[in-house]
């Protein structure tokens, strides 16, 4: 998925058939390069004609190598200020692209249970044999009542939660999902689909759906997404499954 693409094309205002029609290629092509595909050398230099920007901003990965080693930032595929700011279409590539694993840790991710087309695609990778581990918050937790206080929701928090556990119901139904409950004070959700992951930060007193998220894919030798998939690990390991 090339995040770095699909940012610049609506930064552009314009849309895959467009692009396609505009590049002489078939719109299934776009969509490729959009699904992380590199393209031809004489097709990316017309598309970063055609957007106004360096071919390398769009593919960093083709950048020639540097006397030093590249810093963290380029583990970084791309920044939201807040959580309703990432697009759907995000959500739905990182999961419709997951082969190996789909991780999720939150207090409830109401926003994640409450979108039917999004639910139906977790079941269908699901289905297809793709793990699936969701930590969510113990609605009787000690954690939990202390975020809702923080966040001036009071029992809003452990409400929201038995509520997304309703509609993981058949989700939970699928053997290759396991769903646990957290006691644990997050400073991230995670949400991960293989080496692909949306970390949305927390900070106190602000709504999760407020907070920045950064758009991180695991490298070699990457320090940065271990640090998460540690936190995600040491959480799971201490949860209690619903059986």
């Amino acid at each position: 998925m090339n995040d770095l693409l699909r940012r610049a094309l609506a930064d552009a205002q314009l849309a895959e058939d467009s692009v396609a029609a505009r590049l002489g290629v078939d719109p299934k092509t776009v969509r490729r390069w959009l699904s992380g595909r590199v393209p031809y050398p004489r097709h990316r230099e017309r598309i970063s004609t055609l957007l106004g920007v360096d071919e390398a901003e769009l593919w960093p990965q083709l950048a020639k190598p540097r006397p030093f080693p590249e810093p963290p930032s380029a583990q970084i595929l791309a920044t939201y200020p807040h959580r309703w700011s990432v697009p759907r279409s995000v959500w739905q590539h990182l999961f419709e692209g997951a082969h190996q694993e789909i991780c999720v840790l939150a207090y409830a991710g109401l926003f994640l249970a409450e979108d039917t087309g999004l639910m139906r695609l977790l079941a269908d990778r699901a289905r297809a044999g793709v793990p699936m581990r969701i930590l969510l918050g113990d609605p009787e937790g000690s954690h939990v009542t202390e975020r809702g206080d923080v966040e001036g929701l009071e029992d809003s928090l452990s409400a929201k939660i038995r509520n997304v556990l309703w509609l993981y119901r058949p989700l939970h139904k699928i053997e290759t999902v396991e769903i646990r409950l957290h006691d644990t004070v997050l400073y991230n959700s995670i949400y991960r689909a293989d080496d692909d992951l949306l970390i949305n930060t927390h900070a106190y007193g602000i709504a999760a759906s407020d907070a920045p998220v950064l758009h991180l894919r695991r490298a070699a030798h990457d320090d940065m997404t271990r640090t998460y998939l540690e936190s995600f690990e040491r959480v799971w390991d201490g949860a209690v499954s619903l059986g």
